[in-house]
């Protein structure tokens, strides 16, 4: 049985590519694995949102440093 040239190549074609999906198929399931165990044993610790009081008080040191790179730069200009 003899086949044509463009057959062979489409048979090959075809077996690559399934080849290939295969092999990509089981490293999206062996990463989706490993992060549910790395998940399950290892927890990430939850950030913890900073207080009311200290948002005020970080304001007033930003202000601070925008006074005084302000000043900094107008001793410049001059």
């Amino acid at each position: 049985m003899q086949e044509t040239l463009l057959q062979q190549g489409l048979d090959i074609t075809l077996f690559g590519m399934g080849i290939v999906f295969s092999f990509l198929l089981l490293l999206v399931i062996g990463t989706g694995i490993m992060s549910r165990i790395i998940a399950r044993n290892f927890p990430e610790a939850e950030p913890v949102a900073p207080t009311r009081p200290s948002a005020q008080g970080d304001e007033a040191r930003l202000r601070a440093i925008a006074k005084a790179a302000i000043e900094q730069h107008r001793k410049r200009r001059q």
